[in-house]
């Protein structure tokens, strides 16, 4: 959520924000709500004044209690279209986006994103590579048919040297964090309506979301939304600050709106787990704890032996609380082409305002903290690891730092 002073005496850069972002929220009827609500509340204070006054003047003046017996009247009228202005209001923040680094990139989607840095040599493959849903299958290791015959499709399983490989990236991912500082976390796998909506997913990417009937409950879709919420309605104490947390879970979106995009394999799916980045930090330290972020993920995937590029996401590729972001996509030679695995996002002081997480110094500064929420690892980087090191017998080299995990360093077809 931006600062409402922002709306109040800025309204010409909101404006600006809302068209560039493609915001449909009216500006101006929410301007001249505002407007209307101060005044509310100063008519409201008014009234209250008057009462407590004319209350002093009631047991000795006849004609004070028939004025007070209309402005109860008036004050009730007015107290309700406060309520109504204020619900108004609220509502028309909730749909306002962040505003926008200076150097994000012009664009409508991702072909629009700019790249930044290349690492790693795609190989030299000296057959025709398979993909990672083809390994799967020729290896035994990924199962989509029974995930869809138990669930749906879009669900699947990891199986044999499968799952240990991916549970191996996982904790391997996880102790690495660790060692530079994180904190690590076992969330829960749902979040109240709050949660979401205090991070941004709500109302934003409410169709993504998987709810529970009956329940102000819903699955997440990200550790992010519960790490996040850990802190809300808290004052932090800045000498604390930053804060590192990192959370595997499984994360479940329905990726409604799909159509059209890669499906095949495990790339695009309802449910897939995750390591995430959590950053609680001073304003001014958020652009080098994005950049720290940054570092982590491109050590991950370094360490792995993954080619990758780094983009700087558009505007049309970043979500609403967003202000700044990268990518990062892995080359996947099976598939001929590059493709996201990581994100890295500065959310600035987004999720705080909404969530209510601030800050204060010795010296009594008192503000919200920014927040940096930035993909780790997920099962991408398994589909990346299969396609990358696999062999012309269908064979896959396991990357040596798994190995001590795994207990094994190749996956090889059944016999």
């Amino acid at each position: 959520m931006i600062d409402i002073h922002a709306l109040r005496e800025t309204p010409d850069r909101v404006r600006a924000n809302c068209r560039l972002r493609g915001c449909k929220t009216d500006v101006d009827a929410l301007i001249a709500s505002d407007r209307e609500y101060l005044e509310t509340i100063r008519a409201v204070e008014d009234l209250r004044a008057l009462r407590n006054r004319l209350g002093k003047e009631c047991r000795d003046n006849p004609a004070a209690r028939d004025q007070m017996r209309q402005l109860k009247q008036d004050l009730a009228a007015k107290e309700e279209r406060l309520e109504a202005l204020k619900k108004a209001v609220d509502e028309g923040l909730a749909w306002l986006p962040n505003f926008l680094a200076e150097d994000v990139p012009p664009g409508a989607g991702d072909a629009d994103n700019a790249p930044l840095r290349f690492w790693g040599d795609k190989g030299d493959f000296r057959f025709k590579p398979r993909t990672h849903d083809e390994l799967g299958d020729l290896l035994g290791i990924i199962d989509t048919g029974r995930g869809a015959k138990v669930a749906q499709s879009g669900f699947y399983y990891w199986s044999g040297a499968g799952a240990q490989l991916a549970m191996a990236m996982f904790y391997w991912a996880q102790q690495a964090l660790v060692k530079r500082g994180f904190r690590l976390f076992m969330s829960p796998c749902l979040a109240k309506s709050r949660t979401l909506f205090g991070t941004g997913y709500l109302p934003f990417f409410a169709e993504q979301t998987y709810t529970l009937a009956n329940e102000d409950l819903a699955l997440i879709g990200t550790s992010e939304q519960t790490l996040v919420a850990y802190h809300a309605d808290e004052t932090l104490e800045a000498e604390r600050l930053p804060l590192f947390y990192t959370a595997f879970t499984p994360c479940f979106r329905t990726e409604a709106g799909s159509w059209g995009k890669e499906t095949r394999g495990i790339f695009r799916v309802h449910q897939f787990h995750k390591v995430e980045q959590i950053v609680f930090c001073l304003p001014e330290d958020s652009p080098r704890c994005h950049d720290l972020c940054q570092e982590n993920e491109e050590f991950l995937l370094q360490q792995l032996g993954i080619p990758y590029r780094v983009v700087k996401v558009c505007v049309g590729d970043m979500g609403a609380p967003g202000y700044k972001k990268y990518d990062i996509e892995a080359w996947f030679p099976g598939f001929g082409g590059y493709r996201e695995v990581t994100s890295n996002t500065n959310l600035t002081d987004f999720q705080a305002r909404r969530l209510g997480i601030r800050f204060q110094t010795r010296d009594k500064r008192r503000d919200f903290v920014h927040t940096i929420s930035a993909t780790a690892i997920t099962d991408r980087a398994a589909c990346a690891i299969l396609e990358n090191f696999q062999q012309e017998d269908g064979s896959v080299i396991v990357p040596e730092v798994l190995r001590p995990y795994t207990g094994f360093d190749r996956l090889s077809p059944p016999a």
